[in-house]
């Protein structure tokens, strides 16, 4: 389970605690605050703290004193413009913070996201929990032959039992090395009493990259979209996919005119180069094009047939 029992109660407490405010407040997210969206096997996504709504994206735009005299339509408008014509500092008037746990290898992928602030559990002042990630039998996949970062077909039968067995394996047996390097009491067994355990900002090198970390992760919601664009993306690896899926609902919750634009001009749309732009207008005066005649690689005439459902 994500949380024990003591974390669940404590989790109850702060949801359960009212202020008021004058501050603007998305009901929405307010809803959601402090709950952990449960992510694969051990993680979670909870919303600790955020800063604005809709209505402060369009304050900012308009540099206007209050919620101003336009209609909701008219916010909803704005809102698309601006997301259309890629206008980022609106956007960046929007905070959120977010305590996530996920496994060590989906938080190095995640922290080339420059565009946050990051405190993350130290495992030079704190023992790392005893918790691995290990993938349900339908994420495991041999490497795909056409893609170099990617996964193939899935693995099956005896193939997918022996990788479970490695996987659960090796995970047990570093994590019961890295106790008994710090000295501590493993398996019923006490180390032998006066014996000096190994510095923790040592002993933690030997844990396997699924061993789950923690962090607080703080970010305004144009860089929060543009890490979602990523890694919400169909091609983006499964384990962070679903962190980026579960982020994007809370977000939806927080602000649903923005996160509208955000899913009809960059999750569901596609840019054009100027080739592919050409390319379209040429297609639909009926022209019959390939990649060499449209002056595109085969790579981005693939994409563009595939943005094209073709």
């Amino acid at each position: 389970m994500p949380l024990s029992a003591e974390q669940q109660a404590e989790i109850e407490r702060a949801r359960a605690e009212r202020r008021e405010t004058r501050r603007a407040v998305s009901e929405g997210i307010e809803a959601r605050l402090y709950e952990a969206v449960p992510v694969l096997d051990h993680g979670f996504v909870r919303v600790i703290d955020y800063m604005g709504d809709d209505a402060a994206i369009v304050q900012a735009a308009r540099v206007s004193y209050g919620a101003g005299t336009r209609q909701a339509r008219d916010d909803r408008g704005l809102i698309r413009y601006l997301m259309r014509h890629r206008h980022s500092t609106p956007f960046e008037m929007c905070e959120i913070k977010l305590h996530v746990k996920l496994p060590i290898f989906v938080a190095r992928q995640w922290i080339r996201h420059r565009t946050a602030n990051v405190n993350e559990y130290s495992a030079r002042y704190s023992v790392m929990d005893r918790e691995f990630y290990v993938p349900a039998p339908d994420q495991l996949a041999a490497q795909s032959s056409a893609n170099r970062q990617g996964r193939g077909e899935t693995l099956e039968g005896e193939e997918a039992a022996e990788v479970l067995r490695l996987l659960r394996g090796d995970a047990a047996q570093t994590y019961d090395n890295y106790q008994r390097m710090l000295n501590q009491t493993f398996e019923g067994e006490t180390i032998e009493e006066g014996r000096r355990g190994l510095a923790r900002e040592l002993a933690r090198m030997n844990l396997t990259a699924n061993v789950y970390t923690q962090w607080y992760w703080k970010t305004d919601l144009h860089n929060l979209f543009h890490f979602l664009s990523l890694r919400a993306d169909p091609h983006a690896q499964y384990e962070i996919r679903v962190y980026a899926e579960a982020i994007g609902a809370l977000t939806k919750a927080w602000v649903p005119a923005a996160w509208e634009a955000f899913e009809d001009y960059r999750l569901g749309g596609a840019h054009l180069s100027r080739a592919g732009l050409e390319a379209v207008k040429r297609l639909i005066a009926g022209e019959t094009l390939d990649a060499a005649g449209a002056g595109m690689s085969p790579g981005e005439w693939r994409e563009l047939m595939a943005a094209l459902g073709k």
